[in-house]
């Protein structure tokens, strides 16, 4: 093989390679394994004797991929509708669309494709009612969350909504079409749902002149990182403390995981009260890993600790 041949493969490798970096930060991968990671466990909690160990391990991976699909749909759409406003960021600066190496184009069809064959999969693997509201959710968070940022701060609470859906997505896909059955779905999505404010408000705060400049609207207060701020995700992590009982006094969990939910809600209620007290990016910097290691630490103890069916 003569130099030059050598000198196109490497450099079809190189574009290959790029291509498919571009395609992992389209739909945001860290963000969306984290999304699909709460639905896979939710599936695993939910009572569905319907399900042996080999069928289960096939629909946990059919779940994550339709998931995936899912997720990355959104989190596509979110970049072509803010391509302008990533590219005032630094952090988004970079992103494939943003920075001009994916066309809207390219984004749009890819964003077409795997919405589609993540919902159509739901429906197919699983039943209509978990198709349903996933494409709910995709539609929530792309075209009613995305533009809503730049209107007002009410944006975060819209958002909560598709954020914490994933858990009721991921108990009905186990459980089946039953409503009556569903209230494990709902505790789930209410510990998820008010999970998100502290965590959120956590990184806005932290990110708040790059969100500033371009025109989002995150904070609860007008005038930035405020003790208003701060008092908000105290009230939301305190708000998390009677929610973390409702596992156990509904039947889905035992009183292990209980006290487990306790202690992680009492430490974000601290590190919230420490961010009023303080007013720093570090105490800020603090619930925001701390919000991170709750979800896992939560759902885990509650998947490990579930009742049987």
């Amino acid at each position: 093989m003569n130099k030059e041949n050598k000198a196109i493969i490497n450099s079809t490798s190189f574009t290959l390679v790029s291509k498919v970096k571009d395609y992992f930060q389209l739909i945001k991968f860290t963000l969306s394994f984290m999304v699909v990671f709460s639905t896979v466990v939710s599936f695993l909690i939910a009572p569905n004797e319907q399900h042996f160990v080999r069928e289960k391990i096939i629909s946990v991976l059919l779940l994550f991929v339709a998931g995936m699909m899912i997720t990355g749909s959104a989190n596509a759409i979110n970049q072509i509708l803010e391509k302008t406003s990533d590219a005032l960021m630094a952090r988004t600066a970079k992103r494939p669309v943003a920075s001009g190496r994916m066309s809207m184009n390219e984004a749009g069809i890819f964003a077409f494709i795997t919405g589609a064959a993540g919902v159509f999969m739901m429906w197919k693997f699983f039943n209509t009612e978990s198709a349903l509201v996933s494409l709910f959710s995709l539609f929530l968070y792309g075209f009613i969350y995305t533009p809503l940022k730049k209107v007002n701060s009410i944006s975060v609470l819209v958002g909560a909504l598709p954020g914490a859906l994933p858990c009721l997505i991921g108990w009905i896909a186990a459980y089946g079409n039953d409503p009556v059955g569903w209230t494990g779905a709902w505790v789930l999505f209410g510990i998820q749902f008010f999970w998100q404010f502290p965590h959120f408000w956590a990184i806005a705060w932290l990110a708040h002149k790059d969100y500033s400049a371009a025109g989002f609207k995150l904070l609860p207060a007008d005038k930035g990182p405020t003790r208003f701020t701060a008092m908000q995700s105290i009230i939301y992590s305190a708000l998390m403390i009677p929610v973390g009982f409702l596992p156990y006094i509904t039947g889905i969990a035992g009183i292990e995981s209980m006290f487990v939910l306790l202690a992680c809600n009492l430490w974000m209620v601290y590190v919230s009260v420490m961010l009023f007290v303080k007013m720093t990016a570090g105490s800020a910097r603090k619930v925001m890993f701390s919000s991170y290691f709750y979800l896992m630490i939560v759902l885990l103890a509650l998947f490990a600790n579930r009742v049987a069916p």
